[in-house]
């Protein structure tokens, strides 16, 4: 038997250093079949290998085509409340069943507690949740299912009243500074929804996850004739919505070690420790020490002796490599 290679005279393709080599599914006794061309994310914002190899390959694809949402998402937490702006966070979490969660629970010497040894499904309950995290103060509303028959209701008099509460602007824009005001949390957007012809002016901001429900025209219409811009996370970005982070606070201290007989005891159980939350609330501050460890990273400098002038980069010297640390000899 001649190989097909042989018999076609065509010599056979080598694989290439970091070329992707794969098998095709159900073919067997084949050789591996060749990507057409490496696929390359890019280098943080640098251009990716394969690019500034001038390869030709995948090097243009991004690493990630949602940078936008999170810059508009960032700048919400870090200026809101400078802008005059309240930055709200809504989730829905859950479902949470009736069912013994595991966890600490104090108990008397030598009496541990016991679970029934049989499984019983009681039913669940989900927890809806409005944050603000300026002020740590959160309100919750525990449900058995959230369609958008029972979250929108909730969520259109709980935003209702926080707007009827603000005090009256200082001075009302004129139209077009006013739509600008309003534009400048969609630049960068992948993808942007219309602006209303008459908007009232902007009061809040309100962060929630990339749903359907979320976007539906009906309830988008109604936040902006309300005075509120939604910013909705990206793809596999929920981690930006800090409600999250208060949903499972509240839900360890609520059931961690405990039983719940049913949906209704755990919906109560959420409230109390929702309440006793509000009682001594702590505000959340976006970026913690990761982050001011990145940030003191580029803005590291080095000072050059017998001057003021400073480098981003060491210049090695005599004694020393290229990262600035010394040789031994």
């Amino acid at each position: 038997m001649v190989p097909d290679d042989l018999a076609t005279g065509v010599a056979p393709e080598r694989v290439t250093p970091r070329q992707y080599v794969h098998d095709l599914e159900g073919v067997g006794g084949r050789r591996p079949e060749l990507a057409a061309a490496p696929v390359v994310v890019r280098h943080g914002h640098g251009p990716a290998a394969a690019a500034a190899r001038g390869s030709g390959g995948g090097g243009d694809r991004d690493r990630s085509g949602c940078r936008g949402e999170k810059k508009r998402i960032e700048q919400a937490y870090r200026n809101g409340s400078r802008l005059g702006l309240a930055g709200w966070c809504e989730d829905e979490a859950g479902p949470y069943q009736a069912i013994p969660h595991p966890g600490t629970s104090w108990q008397p010497v030598g009496k541990p507690v016991r679970y029934p040894h049989e499984y019983v499904r009681r039913g669940t309950a989900k927890l809806l949740t409005l944050f603000h995290p300026a002020t740590g103060q959160v309100r919750v509303k525990g449900v058995t299912g959230t369609p958008n028959t029972v979250l929108h209701p909730w969520l259109q008099q709980e935003l209702a009243a926080l707007v009827a509460a603000l005090p009256p602007p200082n001075a009302v824009p004129d139209a077009a500074a006013n739509r600008a005001a309003w534009a400048r949390w969609q630049d960068g957007l992948s993808v942007r929804f219309t602006l209303l012809e008459e908007l009232p002016p902007l009061r809040r901001l309100l962060i929630l996850d990339n749903l359907t429900g979320h976007k539906s025209v009906a309830f988008v219409c109604w936040l902006m004739a309300h005075g509120m811009m939604p910013l909705y996370t990206p793809l596999s970005g929920s981690w930006l919505n800090r409600a999250e982070s208060i949903q499972r606070i509240l839900v360890s201290r609520a059931v961690a070690g405990q039983h719940p007989a049913s949906p209704e005891q755990l919906i109560q159980w959420l409230d109390a420790v929702a309440r006793g939350g509000n009682a001594a609330a702590t505000p959340f501050v976006w970026g913690g020490k990761r982050a001011l460890r990145r940030q003191q990273a580029r803005e590291r400098r080095y000072r050059l002796g017998g001057s003021g002038a400073l480098t981003h980069q060491p210049i090695p010297h005599q004694g020393m490599n290229s990262n600035g640390d010394g040789q031994s000899k």
